[in-house]
């Protein structure tokens, strides 16, 4: 499945985040935190003899708690050095002098290694072989990789398997010595509110650990896995903190420590995590497979807006998706399902937005069928569809991306900057993608689609009920354009 991710105006809303730096919270090498002094008071300070005893009892209940917690998961989280190397070509001012009869520029090539400090949680035993989860961020390009555990034994790791849609990845290593394994917990109970601890490495700071509260649940954003939804919390989350466990109260590892939001790279009380309900799945899979299998649907989706709902006849209060465009040949077409459809539920689950449908329908094995519904032209749909294994190579290939562009309404702002005179209806092309039918069909961004098929359009639901592709073999545009209207070639849809 692909997201689309231009911006389209009046249609899409754009959250704008106010931080400078979206920063990883690992790839931090050993020594490089900057110290600063605590210097205490020159009058000692005695504990108050004056408080009350039951209130006393509640803070040292929640303080043994808080203990209790520690002793028990600091033995499942590791710290994970990672080493890599990299290339740089040396600058040669001679190089491309006739005259120069130097060596070849590939031995120009100096090879450089570096390290970098994340965490891990020991998720699983199985005989001899240990699995640590951790983030893919912090094993991406290892050569190696040693596994600290908290009482100081040290291991060579083995990469099993990393994935970079959902930003994790599955160490090993072998002893037959006694493992304490991480117990893990239900993510989707988690609240706001519900106070959690964040175990890890943070800025080379062996087996530390910071308590606090989760802000929010089910936020997107910083770029990092593509297809998580994540868990804020004011726990304290730095550099090194990456693949360490978020756990809750029982002791359960609740998600998976990733990412912050910080305009000074340290925390700020903005960290996030993977819901680990989101990975359970992907841990089983990577020690079958060494992979992460995802379902494919086959169609890009965007969010849109109420006034583009409206458009598309559908009511206040619906969430969901709208399927901007459908891959050809993909599970989704093969289906039925068509651009414009709007995306409410899959099997039966109501869907919030594009992020969670991604998710959902990720989560979904090929061969599967799966029930999915949609808003079409004011009515409910129930179509059945029998998911594919999603191929990075098919769903990059915009070859097939029909129709390659979305729809936009012919607002009067629009008509105004176009200077499209009142008797011109129709939809406007925008987001246009290269190599798509559209493109091929020499549609740009800003034409103005009159008709399809020669059946005239004036709405976008009016455009994609006649861009339906049911029982069509070939679809052609009209289109205006500085003053005229000409019909496109006709594109074959069964070739």
């Amino acid at each position: 499945m692909k997201r689309i991710t231009k911006t389209i105006t009046g249609v899409v809303a754009v959250a704008a985040v106010s931080f400078g730096i979206f920063a990883l919270s690992c790839n931090f090498n050993r020594g490089s935190a900057n110290v600063a002094f605590a210097q205490s008071n020159t009058q000692a300070t005695e504990r108050s003899s004056v408080l009350p005893s039951d209130s006393l009892s509640v803070v040292q209940a929640l303080q043994s708690n808080f203990r209790s917690i520690s002793s028990n998961v600091l033995p499942a989280v590791v710290e994970v050095d990672v080493k890599t190397k990299t290339k740089s070509q040396s600058y040669n001012p001679f190089k491309d002098l006739p005259f120069f009869f130097g060596m070849p520029d590939e031995e120009n090539e100096r090879e450089y290694e570096s390290s970098a400090l994340g965490s891990g949680v020991i998720v699983r035993k199985t005989n001899d072989t240990v699995y640590v989860l951790t983030n893919n961020h912090v094993t991406e390009n290892a050569t190696s990789i040693k596994i600290k555990l908290n009482d100081e034994r040290e291991f060579t790791g083995t990469l099993i398997g990393s994935d970079e849609r959902i930003d994790i990845a599955l160490i090993s290593f072998k002893t037959n010595e006694e493992i304490t394994v991480a117990k893990l917990g239900d993510s989707d109970e988690v609240q706001q509110g519900d106070i959690v601890l964040a175990l890890g490495s943070p800025l080379g700071y062996f087996a530390s650990v910071t308590q606090g509260i989760v802000s929010a649940t089910g936020r997107d954003g910083g770029g990092i896995g593509s297809i998580s939804d994540f868990i804020q919390t004011d726990a304290a989350i730095n550099q090194g903190n990456s693949g360490g466990p978020l756990v809750n109260i029982y002791g359960e590892v609740v998600g998976i420590n990733t990412w912050i939001a910080s305009s000074s790279g340290g925390s700020q009380g903005l960290g996030f995590s993977i819901p680990i309900n989101n990975i359970k799945t992907a841990i089983d899979q990577f020690i079958s497979d060494g992979k992460v299998s995802y379902g494919w649907l086959g169609v890009s989706l965007l969010d849109v807006d109420q006034d583009y709902k409206d458009e598309l006849g559908i009511g206040k209060s619906t969430n969901g998706a709208l399927v901007a465009e459908v891959f050809i040949g993909s599970p989704a077409m093969k289906a039925g399902m068509q651009a414009g459809d709007f995306i409410i539920k899959v099997n039966g689950k109501a869907m919030k937005d594009s992020s969670q449908l991604v998710r959902e329908v990720g989560s979904i094995q090929a061969g599967k069928e799966a029930t999915v519904t949609v808003k079409r032209g004011g009515s409910t749909v129930d179509i059945k569809v029998n998911m594919d294994e999603r191929n990075n190579e098919i769903a990059s290939d915009n070859r097939k991306l029909w129709p390659g562009f979305i729809a936009t309404p012919l607002t009067d702002e629009i008509r105004k900057s176009l200077k499209l005179e009142s008797k011109v209806k129709g939809v406007v092309v925008s987001n246009l993608q290269a190599k798509t039918p559209a493109a091929v069909l020499r549609l740009d961004d800003g034409d103005i689609i009159t008709a399809v098929n020669g059946t005239k359009v004036t709405s976008v639901q009016e455009f994609y009920e006649a861009l339906n592709t049911v029982g069509k073999d070939e679809i052609w545009f009209d289109i205006y354009s500085e003053g005229h209207t000409i019909s496109t070639g006709r594109y074959k849809l069964n070739e």
